[in-house]
């Protein structure tokens, strides 16, 4: 249940019928030939089809995230640590004004997970709101799934290319590159990881068959439900 297809006055009475909701969060970053909006699509879309049949409401995706390491990419826009923990920060606040509190945070984008630890610390803060932070892609079955796959699941090589991230103007190159020296791009400022990363791939294949992008994509959406469905701290109205 998007949000952009509900009122105020709707989103009053599903706060009121069930506590919970959805916020996704991403990142706007490079990703080879696939399009810079990867990690939001994703999100925004495992978290739409794993609501959807609870009829739980999904807020609009948080776009921008952390993502220094790709700043000399041109299109790639990287928040500062202390700028995404605000925003994510009066989110919450927000949610739980309106009266949602049993929080699910979807993220698409591995360079987030300090929102994970801030998730913690605003349970500890407010004492009347239940978050959980979910890495959608590196959850438990999914990440097994991939694994089970292709063991050279990585950024910006198949495991994100997905019909729903690729620009058909820029199809993925045949074959496969050579895995990058993470030591060392962790080592890197942006311009030389840059010159590192080439493309922008870590390595691997480009792309692999839809029918196992989508056997992966099955098992990332029940996970986010089961996510969703529980456990969560519950809260009387005492």
């Amino acid at each position: 249940m998007n949000v952009a297809q509900m009122n105020w006055r709707d989103i009053e009475a599903a706060a009121a019928r069930d506590p919970r909701c959805i916020l996704p969060i991403g990142s706007t970053e490079q990703h080879a030939q696939l399009s810079v909006c990867v990690d939001l699509i994703l999100a925004e879309r495992v978290a739409t089809e794993a609501a959807s049949p609870l009829n739980v409401p999904v807020f609009p995706v948080m776009p921008y995230g952390l993502a220094p390491y790709f700043k000399d990419f041109p299109g790639t826009i990287s928040l500062r640590v202390e700028t995404l923990m605000a925003v994510v920060r009066d989110i919450i606040a927000s949610l739980r004004q309106a009266g949602f509190t049993q929080i699910l945070i979807v993220n698409g984008h591995g360079g987030n997970n300090p929102v994970g630890a801030l998730a913690q610390e605003l349970m500890a803060e407010y004492g009347d709101v239940s978050i959980k932070f979910h890495n959608w892609w590196n959850a438990p079955l999914t990440w097994a799934k991939i694994q089970s796959i292709d063991t050279t699941g990585s950024h910006a090589n198949w495991m994100e290319n997905f019909p729903w991230t690729r620009l058909a103007h820029a199809p993925a190159p045949e074959g496969e590159k050579p895995m990058v020296d993470m030591a060392m791009m962790k080592a890197c400022p942006p311009a030389q990881t840059r010159v590192l990363l080439k493309d922008g791939s870590f390595g691997g294949p480009w792309q692999r068959p839809d029918t196992e992008m989508q056997a992966i994509w099955e098992v990332g959406v029940a996970e986010t439900r089961a996510a969703l469905e529980g456990p969560w701290a519950e809260f009387g109205n005492d």
